[in-house]
């Protein structure tokens, strides 16, 4: 199915209703936009394939995550938590085009638009650690689940009809979530519910999976105890059952030149990042397997801190934020490794090992030790928020919005990827953010790294936004016309920064800033919920997800994505 909106009623009413209120830049309306700030209006309105208000497969396109452009390919991806997919869509002509999922995927139809992921064929069987096969995995070799035969096709993602909505406080159940492209166009990342990134071969049609790579314990998903008591315990205990695993893999960011990607866990009662080298399948020369590819990903079951885990042979490292002393290597305070076993990355080599040139740790010849690798930093009781690359430093930027127990006091984390390896303790540096609850970071213009601030977990922060430098670390700019932020995206074609300020305080807006003069311009009315954004640089069309509501126009019912543009 193709699914084209032209909406010119919808996008009349629609600009209309911004023209009356303050999200339009209205002069008249200085705490809402400036004289200079321009009007920004819905120009086309792209439906979601398969959403209606009530009936199957699940309703309104109301659950979604993270979203991106590939401008060179004219591309938008949206995690779609509902469709259990990832839809794809021209940017110049506004059309869904086709959905990337798997044999769980609610969209049918044209094969060459909705057909299930194909996994490679070389990809060894994955099963998960309590011997069972995954459906959230590649079904290969004797996979069968009654119902979910052995398709060899990519299983799915967890979706959120079941039991995930932001608020009932299950979102860690539902993905896929966090995405990257690469800048050459033909690899994505996602992330999934089952503690995984699954990768896809953006060349092909459909899209092939080339690796599905565990980054701690998935939940329960198929048994024996299923993720009812993982539910439960959402409701009151943190998510602290054992079915939860290390709840969903989320945000991520990515490396081009060197090809690693981190990778957050920010759900579980000791959340965590991971380190990737993603050069090998990139590359298309290896998938990731695990270290003995004939057994199941992750550590023995049940867990022997003797014995050998299983892990994938590309993970670098991982930080645990569990209350350890800030850059303790390997071991806490006390000597003890990281306290959560559940990942049990087992990789080597630590500080005096011998590294071959060039070999990651844990990368084929490399030297496989027996004790655990991580580093700790503070607790993050709020979870951990998103990070980027920063080119010029040649390091990652990630947040932890809550790392002293109070809302109040943020931080930023510079790792250093190639610490591992050297032995060095991968946290560089800690940039203190406070009153802001820092929940991404967003390379800018020159050494311009924008800092935004959300506001959740019951508080509500006055609107504030930083601009920092990535070289000093100082605060450069605060702007507060803007806050409770969750993604946002800098767009080289107009210069500016775009908002996705879900929580803002009066109703959810598309903050614009300018980047040049590191100045707010205009707030722009969304749906709500409206957390996510993202834009092509050729045209300046920012896109914006949206729940069912009215700014969708004759897809009020169904949820949208909103394609927005200067006037």
């Amino acid at each position: 199915m193709r699914t084209k909106l032209l909406l010119v009623i919808g996008a009349m009413v629609a600009f209309m209703l911004l023209q009356s209120g303050c999200g339009n830049g209205n002069p008249n309306c200085p705490t809402c936009g400036t004289t200079t700030g321009g009007q920004y209006s819905v120009v086309d309105v792209m439906a979601v394939p398969e959403h209606n208000p009530t009936g199957e497969p699940g309703g309104p396109f109301n659950s979604f995550d993270i979203s991106w452009v590939d401008t060179p390919t004219h591309r938008f991806y949206v995690s779609d938590r509902i469709g259990l997919d990832v839809p794809v869509f021209d940017t110049v002509n506004n059309v869904a085009l086709y959905a990337i999922g798997g044999d769980n995927s609610v969209t049918t139809g044209d094969p060459l638009q909705f057909t299930p992921s194909p996994c490679d064929p070389s990809i060894p069987f994955t099963i998960s650690s309590n011997g069972n096969p995954t459906r959230f995995g590649c079904r290969t070799a004797g996979f069968h689940i009654p119902g979910f035969g052995p398709s060899g096709d990519f299983g799915g993602f967890t979706g959120a009809q079941c039991c995930a909505s932001r608020g009932n406080g299950v979102n860690p159940l539902s993905c896929p979530c966090g995405m990257v492209v690469t800048a050459d166009g033909k690899t994505l990342f996602v992330s999934n519910s089952s503690s995984a990134v699954v990768v896809f071969d953006l060349t092909t049609r459909p899209p092939v999976v080339l690796a599905n790579i565990p980054t701690g314990q998935s939940a329960d998903w198929d048994g024996p105890n299923g993720v009812a008591p993982c539910i439960a315990s959402w409701n009151g205990r943190a998510g602290s059952d054992p079915t939860c695993g290390d709840d969903r893999a989320d945000e991520m960011s990515y490396d081009e030149k060197d090809h690693i990607l981190l990778v957050d866990n920010g759900d579980p009662g000791l959340p965590f990042v991971t380190l990737i080298d993603m050069s090998g399948v990139v590359a298309r020369t290896s998938h990731c397997p695990p270290k003995n590819p004939a057994a199941p990903f992750g550590p023995p079951v049940p867990y022997d801190p003797t014995a050998p885990a299983n892990n994938p042979t590309c993970i670098i490292g991982q930080i645990y934020y569990d209350g350890g002393v800030l850059n303790a290597f390997g071991t806490d305070a006390n000597g003890n490794p990281c306290p959560d076993p559940s990942e049990g990355f087992q990789f080597g080599p630590f500080a005096g090992d011998p590294v071959p040139s060039g070999q990651w740790l844990g990368a084929p010849g490399g030297n496989v030790v027996s004790s655990t690798t991580c580093v700790h930093d503070n607790i993050a009781p709020a979870g951990l928020g998103g990070s980027a690359f920063i080119p010029q430093l040649g390091h990652f930027w990630t947040t932890n919005p809550n790392n002293q127990a109070d809302p109040h006091f943020g931080a930023i984390d510079e790792v250093d990827p190639f610490a591992f390896a050297a032995g060095r303790p991968p946290i560089v540096r800690q940039i203190l953010i406070n009153n802001c609850m820092p929940g991404g970071v967003v390379p800018g213009p020159g050494n311009d790294v924008l800092v935004t601030c959300a506001g959740h977990d019951g508080m509500a922060f006055p609107p504030t936004e930083y601009i920092v430098d990535a070289i000093s670390g100082n605060i450069i700019t605060e702007i507060n016309t803007v806050g409770g932020v969750d993604e946002a995206w800098y767009n080289p074609g107009d210069n500016r920064y775009y908002l996705a300020a879900r929580d803002m305080l009066g109703g959810p807006k598309l903050g614009v800033i300018d980047a040049g003069s590191r100045t707010w311009l205009v707030n722009v009315t969304t749906n709500s919920n409206s957390h996510s954004v993202a834009v092509d640089s050729s045209n300046n069309s920012v896109f914006v997800p949206m729940q069912a509501g009215g700014i969708c126009g004759t897809q009020s019912g169904n949820g949208c994505v909103g394609v927005y543009q200067q006037q």
